[in-house]
């Protein structure tokens, strides 16, 4: 794919030159304020639950649905700002964004600092087919053996059949985040810092995700993860385990859907290219990003991390209450390098970005030629 000339011209101080500088200083009051409002919601939404009447069977059936899915929206929040904590977005402080990224996200069973460190590989390489940690697509030959197939049959056979790919999407949906944690699935092949042969997982010290300095970051990670089962059990013998499993995992899967579903979106897109070692570099992969829309939710509750998130990749500091700003400072620099795809129903971008956007081709001869990928 050609890249446009913006791409190639704009450096990263240019593009943090036309930002204000108001946009790189987090508040920490405004910070707390998002972090206590949607405590406040997780905390009604429990109260609300816990007191449902004594409805008919299926009206209560849909009372819980109904928690589940908007507890999981405020938990994605939470999630989200847990986040901004891991990049240093939500104060000045390091030791109390720390503090605080540990706390929500050990409370959603996240373990920060693991996921922290491999998050920043992430930033660090977006877009590189061998570096980059998470959603590395299939080139053309791994998807052929994937299917047991030849690649001159691989395209004659065209797209998945529409129920399979849905069980494919539904089965991703509800187990990637833990795929990835536990099995370090979609990172790149050299995005490890240590080589070996053992499982990369985000719960091991020693295993290859992590340098010996970072050993002590992953035991405290999980000990937020064992005290917060702790307390699940603790409550599970108070109120009974199936109030567990409506209060709190099924929230905890949602949750995962939308992280999962966000992040597919944002570095998943039949224009977004990746590229070899040789053709990447910082500014390509940053902008190999889209943003996209949910609506007032994704705006509300999910603090424009899906609307805003080509500026996140450039500069992760910018906390997000001022990434619009900062997104509207830098677009007319990027010109058609800026991607944003906001006129398509959320899902329904989803549904096409999971049948489309199967393995990555190479423009020109991954090993002779440009290093660049397209998807197929």
């Amino acid at each position: 794919m050609a890249q446009n000339s913006t791409q190639k011209d704009t450096s990263r101080n240019e593009l943090k030159a036309a930002i204000p500088e108001s946009c790189f200083q987090p508040s920490l009051p405004g910070s707390v304020a998002y972090l206590a409002r949607d405590v406040i919601y997780a905390a009604v939404l429990v109260y609300g639950a816990l007191h449902i009447p004594n409805l008919p069977a299926r009206l209560r059936l849909v009372a819980w649905a109904t928690y589940g899915f908007c507890q999981g929206l405020v938990g994605t929040g939470l999630w989200i700002i847990a986040h901004e904590c891991g990049h240093g977005a939500f104060s000045s402080y390091r030791r109390l964004n720390d503090a605080v990224g540990w706390t929500v996200h050990s409370i959603l069973l996240v373990p920060y600092f693991s996921w922290k460190i491999t998050h920043a590989r992430h930033h660090r390489f977006t877009g590189h087919m061998e570096k980059d940690t998470v959603f590395v697509p299939p080139t053309e030959d791994q998807y052929a053996s994937r299917k047991r197939t030849s690649i001159p049959k691989l395209k004659e056979m065209g797209q998945d059949a529409p129920i399979v790919t849905l069980l494919t999407l539904v089965g991703h949906q509800l187990v990637g985040w833990q795929m990835y944690l536990f099995l370090y699935k979609t990172g790149g092949k050299s995005s490890t810092p240590r080589r070996g042969h053992d499982t990369s997982s985000h719960f091991n010290p020693h295993g290859l995700l992590f340098t010996p300095d970072q050993q002590w970051q992953v035991v405290l990670s999980d000990l937020g993860l064992l005290l917060m089962a702790g307390v699940l059990c603790y409550i599970g013998a108070k109120i009974g385990a199936a109030n567990v499993l409506l209060l709190y995992f099924v929230p905890y899967f949602w949750v995962h859907h939308w992280i999962v579903a966000i992040t597919c979106m944002h570095h998943t897109h039949p224009a977004i290219p990746y590229y070899s070692g040789r053709a990447w570099t910082f500014i390509k992969g940053a902008l190999g990003t889209v943003d996209r829309s949910f609506g007032f939710i994704g705006r509300h509750f999910f603090h424009d991390i899906i609307d805003h998130h080509v500026i996140h990749h450039l500069f992760p500091r910018i906390p997000f209450y001022r990434a619009e700003e900062a997104t509207n400072a830098v677009k007319p620099l990027l010109g058609g390098a800026y991607r944003e795809e906001k006129n398509q129903g959320f899902f329904v971008a989803l549904w096409r970005t999971f049948r489309e956007c199967r393995y990555v081709h190479d423009t020109g001869g991954f090993e002779e030629a440009s290093g660049i990928l397209e998807w197929r």
